[in-house]
């Protein structure tokens, strides 16, 4: 969202984020000069992203997830402040380092999430990370909803102001991070490759070599189709949703401001996942995985129809007065939808995060890396053709992966 409101005030700023394609359409109006689309910046951090996951064991195996985790955080919000200075080769440099940095980071937390559980509580821990982590998309699209209220145009008093209080909350976090957060030194679940009394670069790269064998076992490569299909619905979700309805004209008479709620409405789900599977876990777990897949693949192929019949197939685009089966397009619905992109997702990513830190037990740092290597990839591909596509094959696509990795 801020990045549309950037290219308004300065012709030589491109890029987009999880709200960015809104306000980059309104930034053209204001700049016929501006060319650009954030889909490319979001294509350069997932790239650069997947490709620094297969370094992320190394880093994680010579500092600590403690200290990969602070490092990562801190990059995220370089990447925030980058934002006050709108000119396209920082923004585009800062996206290939938030990639480097979002690798250490999800590699670390995965790392620390083993190390802090055992066997009888890694569902319930991974169900309560989940939640926590999908705080961010209520609490964070909540603010930038006030914010955003009632405006067409967001402009640079605005955006700045939402800037600044967001990395002003990302700066409290790893401060809270560094004050609280604390390694265990022994665990049952304790990463064995950051536990071989080797130098600092003959351990690196072993954890490098470990990742690599481990991605060629039979479980990890039938892994991948899962992996695979929450990188493209990530995508979907988080930089092509939102927009799609923003840019639906006839759905509200201010729909923009709706892309704040929808985000709030995906994090609901995720939370709501979370929780059930986090708090309720024990209970859970004695019926296995399969059904908690198999529901979130139904609630996903449902949502999938709903925004196939409520939006128009050009709304990723730029604004449209089109309209597909439902005429006129229903708020309510698009509201629905994103409560069920969030609820499925979560489903997905909390059996995800369960098994791998109970299954790959001694090998977590690099089972986690490999599962953000193949999912940002995936995520890379989705941002590229989502400029590409319209929705109705966008949805295609999600309906088959969907298939495949459940």
């Amino acid at each position: 969202t801020i990045l549309e409101s950037l290219k308004k005030d300065d012709a030589s700023f491109t890029g987009d984020g999880y709200v960015s394609k809104t306000i980059l359409e309104s930034l053209k109006k204001d700049d016929a000069s501006f060319t650009g689309d954030g889909y490319v910046s979001l294509s350069i951090i997932y790239l650069t992203f997947s490709l620094f996951n297969w370094l992320a064991p190394s880093f994680i195996a010579s500092t600590g997830p403690r200290a990969a985790m602070v490092v990562g955080s801190l990059i995220y919000i370089l990447f925030m402040l980058s934002f006050l200075y709108p000119m396209t080769w920082l923004l585009y440099t800062a996206s290939a380092l938030l990639g480097f940095g979002a690798a250490i980071l999800w590699t670390g937390q995965g790392a620390l999430l083993a190390r802090c559980s055992d066997s009888s509580n890694i569902s319930r821990n991974s169900g309560i990370f989940w939640a926590l982590l999908q705080c961010n998309m209520f609490f964070g699209n909540l603010f930038v909803y006030f914010a955003f209220r009632n405006k067409s145009h967001i402009d640079e008093q605005t955006r700045l102001f939402v800037i600044i209080v967001l990395s002003a909350v990302g700066f409290i976090g790893v401060v809270f991070l560094i004050a609280l957060i604390r390694v265990p030194d022994n665990s049952e679940m304790a990463d064995t490759d950051t536990n071989i009394p080797q130098s600092g670069w003959a351990s690196a790269w072993y954890a490098f070599v470990s990742s690599a064998k481990l991605f060629i076992t039979r479980d990890m490569i039938l892994l991948t189709l899962t992996f695979v299909y929450t990188g493209l619905e990530l995508s979907f979700f988080s930089g092509v949703y939102g927009p799609s309805v923003g840019f639906t004209e006839k759905i509200h008479e201010t729909p923009k401001e709706y892309v704040g709620l929808i985000g709030i409405c995906i994090g609901i789900g995720g939370v709501t996942a979370g929780t059930v599977f986090g708090i309720l876990g024990s209970k859970t777990v004695r019926f296995g995985r399969d059904p908690v897949v198999i529901t979130a693949y139904v609630i996903h192929l449902t949502a999938f129809a709903l925004i196939y019949l409520n939006l128009p197939d050009n709304a990723p685009f730029k604004e449209t007065e089109d309209v597909s089966y439902i005429d006129p397009p229903k708020i309510w619905l698009a509201l629905l939808c994103a409560l069920l992109l969030g609820l499925g997702d979560g489903s997905y990513n909390t059996q995800i995060y369960s098994m791998l830190a109970g299954v790959f037990v001694k090998q977590s740092a690099a089972a986690f890396a490999l599962f953000k290597f193949t999912q940002s990839v995936a995520a890379a591909v989705a941002f590229y053709y989502s400029y590409h596509l319209g929705l109705g094959i966008q949805l295609a696509i999600l309906v088959v992966f969907a298939t495949l990795g459940t």
